[in-house]
C-alpha cells in the first residue's frame, strides 16, 4: 500500500513538473530557480535556419510578480531602454493587434547600431516572439529571433527568455556579451516587474 501512495505522488509531482518545466530544466536546475538564481543554458531558440545557426542562449527565472505585471513590462516598448543592455533608445514605429515594430538603437563603445524587430505578442498564451526585421535597415544584426515565455507558477511566474543572433561583428567577439546580456536581461525584468508590484 505504501509503494502504491508512493508511485501515485511521484506520478503526481512527475505531471506538475513537466508542465511547469517548459525547456527541461533538471531537478537541480530548477531547485536554483526556487532559490532565486538565474539559469542559462546553451540553447538557442528555433529559426535560426538551417546552413546559418546563430549563437545565443536561454534565460529561465523565477519572478514574484502576477503574469500580467511581467506582461505590461515586456510589452512597454519604449522603456527596454533599461531591459537590454546597451539600448540606447526604442521607438515604436507601427502596431496593431498582432504585431509591433520597434526600432532600436544600441550603443558599442562610442558607436551607434539601429536595427529594427517585428514583436508578436500573444498574451493568451503568455508567449510574445520577435524577429529582425529584414526588409528595413539594420547596422548591427544580419538575424535575431527570440521569444518570452511568461509561465504562472505558485504566486509568481516562471520567466524564460530565449534569443539567437547572427551579427555583423566575428562570433567569438560576442559570445561572452550575448551571455551576459541573457542574464543582465532577465534580471531587469524580473526587478522591474517585482518593484511594480
Amino acid at each position: 500500500m505504501k509503494r502504491c501512495v508512493l508511485l501515485v505522488a511521484l506520478l503526481v509531482v512527475a505531471g506538475a513538473s513537466a508542465q511547469a518545466n517548459p525547456v527541461g530544466l533538471s531537478a537541480n536546475q530548477l531547485w536554483r530557480l526556487e532559490h532565486g538564481e538565474i539559469v542559462v543554458l546553451d540553447v538557442v531558440p528555433p529559426g535560426g535556419g538551417i546552413w546559418q545557426q546563430g549563437q545565443g542562449g536561454t534565460a529561465v527565472t523565477f519572478v514574484n510578480a502576477f503574469p500580467k505585471t511581467v506582461w505590461r513590462v515586456l510589452v512597454d516598448y519604449p522603456r527596454h531602454r533599461g531591459l537590454y543592455p546597451r539600448v540606447t533608445s526604442a521607438e515604436v514605429l507601427a502596431a496593431d493587434r498582432g504585431r509591433t515594430l520597434v526600432r532600436y538603437v544600441v550603443g558599442v563603445g562610442p558607436l551607434s547600431f539601429g536595427f529594427h524587430v517585428d514583436n508578436y505578442p500573444d498574451e493568451a498564451h503568455g508567449r510574445l516572439v520577435w524577429r529582425l526585421d529584414r526588409e528595413r535597415r539594420n547596422s548591427l544584426f544580419h538575424d535575431t529571433w527570440g521569444y518570452w515565455q511568461v509561465e504562472p507558477r505558485g504566486d509568481g511566474v516562471m520567466l524564460t527568455y530565449a534569443m539567437g543572433a547572427r551579427t555583423t561583428l566575428p562570433a567569438f567577439l560576442t559570445r561572452r556579451a550575448e551571455r551576459d546580456g541573457l542574464v543582465e536581461t532577465v534580471k531587469a525584468v524580473r526587478e522591474r516587474a517585482e518593484q511594480s508590484r
